[in-house]
């Protein structure tokens, strides 16, 4: 089809109903627009850059915007001084939004330098609809705007704001579509994530996720398989099964299928040698999944556990659906079943109402289940969630005394943690040359811990054997083994 001279209504018309089919097309439609602006602008290349902020989630979605971008014809640029920005914007915390803004303001400046030059927003702050009417307000220069939902439409809307040059934006409140099979460059060759489902139920009441990533869709098992598969035909030696809460994954399908089931399927497949996953509610970690990773050959001993408060009180008032006792009692399990387990962890502190016995009770957890690691978080107020109508909210003094607390006990138990497997030999997945110590090499062990060991990028993507000389607290220092 010739699309050289097809206007964008034409487009519209000729371009197939289904997915992914429509967005292929655009595509192609978009590579004849882009050449006619190389030809307006005198440029042989336009260059784009994606910055990304927030979870594992958004990068991932950041890979299959980058490989739609790169398919209609742009190349990928280390600078924001490119022909097209894209901003995958993260919204969990307030700050967040602000970060957005400030550097929106940059770009305008950048902008005007290059009037041909073409920003996009899209992610979580997107679904915000008073973020979307403050940009349509005050940042008029933003070109394109969409969410979490459609981000496989982005090059049906680029033809349109390449076409009709004014502001597009299209949001989508929520969607049970889950288009596959759409362009995907991955940052590394040798690991990937993989989008196993989407969105959230659990509305744990400090959280905006469920009102911007929507009701949870779980991808089919068929889907999710093939595309392992191809992934470790590709040299893919490890993925990360993604989902806001992976433990109840499958619920939603015609034929539930459970997690522990699908984990099983994903162990069984040839040439993939390590198998991660994040994110787990305790509420939903089951028996069957312990069961599952512990005859496992490829599933890392490995599990992020969010505890977020050690005090059943303010679990209550979080609405994280289990108790103190709940949560030590599944640390039992999973320990009983693999004692080598690696246990790390997110613990909020000052949430409204918090009293200095429900942080003690925190620190107390802390000490008993003594996690790998935890990133900690000062709650942090945001809009549109019941904990930010709440009363008793906690004074910036005693917040930050009980933050230092809680970090020096957790820095001090994760240093102890982490020198547990020193002098011995352990299989470390090689990722990068080290950028601090020249002739260094860095990769991780099964359990996440950083080892950085002599080697050459030769080995980067290969799994080899490491001696832990010595534990820094919270890395390694290793030596090379046959």
């Amino acid at each position: 089809m010739d699309y050289t001279n097809m206007t964008y209504d034409e487009a519209c018309h000729y371009a197939p109903m289904e997915e992914p089919a429509r967005q292929y097309f655009f595509m192609e439609y978009c590579k004849a627009l882009l050449d006619k602006l190389k030809k307006a602008v005198g440029k042989d290349t336009l260059t784009f850059h994606i910055a990304t902020f927030g979870c594992q989630m958004n990068s991932r979605d950041s890979e299959k915007l980058q490989g739609i971008l790169e398919s209609i014809g742009y190349v990928e640029t280390d600078s924001e001084e490119a022909d097209f920005v894209l901003y995958n914007t993260c919204t969990v915390r307030e700050n967040a939004n602000q970060r957005v803004y400030g550097r929106l303001g940059q770009l305008n400046n950048l902008k005007r330098k290059n009037p041909h030059m073409m920003i996009s927003l899209c992610g979580c702050m997107m679904q915000e609809e008073e973020v979307v009417a403050k940009i349509r307000k005050s940042y008029r220069f933003v070109d394109i705007i969409f969410g979490t939902h459609n981000i496989f439409k982005l090059a049906e809307l680029m033809a349109e704001r390449l076409e009709r040059d004014k502001m597009v934006v299209d949001i989508w409140e929520g969607t049970d579509t889950i288009v596959e099979d759409l362009p995907t460059d991955r940052k590394y060759p040798f690991k990937s994530g993989v989008n196993i489902m989407f969105g959230c139920n659990n509305f744990c009441s400090y959280c905006i996720v469920p009102y911007v990533r929507g009701r949870e869709r779980s991808r089919s098992p068929k889907d999710i398989v093939a595309e392992i598969k191809k992934l470790a035909d590709d040299g893919v030696v490890e993925i990360m099964l993604l989902g806001q809460n992976v433990n109840s994954y499958g619920k939603n399908l015609e034929e539930p299928v459970s997690f522990a089931q699908l984990l099983t399927q994903v162990d069984q497949i040839e040439g993939l040698e390590r198998v991660r996953f994040m994110t787990s509610h305790p509420k939903d970690l089951s028996d069957e999944l312990i069961e599952a990773m512990k005859h496992s050959s490829k599933v890392c001993r490995h599990i992020h556990l969010p505890l977020q408060s050690g005090s059943s009180n303010v679990l209550k008032a979080m609405n994280r659906s289990y108790t103190k006792e709940q949560y030590l009692e599944l640390v039992d399990k999973i320990r009983a079943a693999m004692p080598d387990i690696s246990l790390t962890t997110d613990i909020i502190v000052g949430f409204p109402g918090e009293t200095e016995e429900d942080f003690l009770e925190t620190l107390e957890v802390v000490k008993k289940v003594r996690f790998d690691s935890a990133f900690t978080f000062i709650y942090s107020k945001r809009t549109g969630t019941p904990a930010a109508k709440m009363e008793c909210q906690i004074s910036d003094e005693a917040v930050k005394n009980r933050f230092d607390r809680l970090l020096a006990e957790v820095q001090k138990i994760s240093s102890e943690m982490c020198g547990r497997d020193e002098h011995t030999v352990q299989k470390v997945l090689v990722e990068e040359v080290n950028d601090h110590a020249e002739g260094l090499m860095t990769g991780r062990l099964g359990s996440n811990t950083t080892v950085h060991f002599k080697g050459d990028s030769s080995l980067i993507g290969k799994i080899v054997n490491v001696y832990l000389d010595e534990s820094k607290g919270f890395y390694y220092m290793g030596t090379l083994r046959p």
